[in-house]
């Protein structure tokens, strides 16, 4: 396999909820792999822009909330439009939220279902009709990248509508892959263990649950989102052109023990 199979020069990204942690790590890794990026955020990711730039890269910043699919069609129009094309979708916006499954609200459970599995879709869905205009000619591929989770495997407790997106996340990945391998779209999906974030702070300085984590994962230590980025230039590149409807663990060996 050539050097250049994970070249990402002239190809250009999306990633959703590009600001901090995992998104930024995965940005930050694209851009270095060569690809020109659309960071779409609630917030200004200035810091995330300013090293994509760093790199070398284009960067262009869409503002949208992800609560709903409204700005969906947009975002991408306006990456088209703004970076010449969009090649490869990351859907890395997510919420979570943490209740006893007795009294879970309907609030709540809505709240995380549209942002980690409705918006997904629809936001893919909008993609992919603009990737098939030439995947499907022969040319170069599409590829979308989803973030699942340890909870696409496992129940976890306290999370009810997040364990149930971040499954249906696994389920979607895989029917998106079959309707649109053929129309020369790549669907996988990314599933982060226990990474360190701003999201995690409080389980890592949590003295016990820091030592119950570490002594699970077989690698010793928490993930850095810059383990994910690499897992998501892998999978954008033309190294994964034959894979299809996988849900890549990232986690230290989590899973295995």
């Amino acid at each position: 396999m050539s050097e250049g199979t994970f070249d990402l020069t002239g190809r250009v990204a999306m990633v959703t909820g590009a600001n901090t942690g995992i998104g930024q790590g995965i940005t930050v890794a694209l851009a270095n792999a060569g690809a020109d990026v659309a960071l779409v955020a609630r917030r200004d990711p200035s810091e995330t822009r300013e090293m994509v730039e760093k790199a070398g890269r284009r960067a262009h910043v869409v503002m949208a909330d992800l609560s709903s699919i409204e700005p969906c069609a947009r975002v991408v129009e306006e990456t088209v439009e703004a970076l010449g094309s969009l090649d490869i979708l990351v859907n890395n916006a997510g919420i979570i939220r943490r209740e006893d499954a007795l009294d879970f609200s309907e609030k709540d459970w809505d709240a995380v279902m549209d942002v980690n599995l409705k918006v997904l879709f629809f936001l893919s869905q909008a993609a992919a009709r603009h990737m098939t205009g030439w995947a499907s000619q022969g040319g170069r591929r599409g590829k979308i990248i989803n973030i699942a989770s340890m909870l696409t495997f496992q129940g976890g407790i306290r999370v009810p509508s997040y364990t149930a997106s971040k499954s249906g996340v696994g389920g979607l990945t895989k029917l998106m892959a079959n309707e649109w391998a053929p129309k020369g779209i790549n669907v996988n999906a990314i599933a982060p263990g226990y990474i360190a974030t701003n999201n995690t702070a409080a389980l890592q300085a949590d003295e016990t649950r820091n030592r119950q984590i570490m002594e699970r994962i077989p690698e010793g230590r928490w993930g850095d989102p810059a383990d994910i980025g690499g897992a998501a230039v892998f999978l954008a590149s033309r190294a994964a052109d034959y894979v299809q409807g996988h849900i890549l663990a990232v986690d230290g060996g989590w899973l295995a023990r």
